[in-house]
């Protein structure tokens, strides 16, 4: 049994390499921009600050990935992991269930590309629209890694066929 727990700025790819990782893999897929958009449109009337949202989100996101790592399945987390607390969220709950910890980041540097990305898809509610560069380059400095444990980084300004095996094969091992 495995927990993949993805990384990367928005618009790295994550979503298109989480879906296909649990494709290939039979993985359940916990997407949190789908946990925080349903939350969002829930409360769209009410004002609630974006922190509150975004802890209620990751804590529902957390329920599911335990209770499906209770039940033996194995697990890929698509969202940005940027908050040494996740990681070691993720490492606790693979100790807990004696599941695989995998950590794979999805990693782009060109800032044009990614704001392309952005703008380009069909967004979600929880979605940004657009990066200040600021933010990304932030983001690409203090992204937040496992010290302890094995991980994969990804060039994802290449095409998904020409590192998708190499995720599989680090992941299965």
């Amino acid at each position: 049994m495995f927990f993949v727990q993805m990384s990367g700025f928005p618009g790295a790819g994550k979503s298109i390499l989480s879906r296909q990782i649990a494709e290939r893999t039979g993985a359940i897929m916990i997407d949190h921009d789908i946990v925080k958009t349903a939350l969002l449109q829930s409360i769209e009337e009410i004002q609630i600050d974006s922190k509150l949202t975004g802890k209620i989100s990751y804590n529902i996101d957390w329920s599911l990935i335990e209770f499906h790592l209770s039940q033996g399945q194995n697990v890929v987390f698509d969202s940005p992991c940027l908050y040494q607390e996740m990681v070691d969220k993720g490492i606790a709950l693979s100790k807990k269930y004696d599941a695989k910890y995998k950590y794979v980041e999805c990693y782009l540097d060109d800032f044009q590309e990614i704001n392309f990305r952005l703008k380009s898809r069909e967004r979600m509610m929880s979605q940004i629209s657009e990066a200040s560069e600021e933010n990304f380059k932030y983001t690409l400095v203090n992204s937040k890694r496992p010290a302890n444990y094995e991980f994969i980084v990804v060039n994802t300004s290449e095409p998904i066929d020409s590192y998708i095996n190499e995720v599989l094969h680090y992941i299965k091992k």
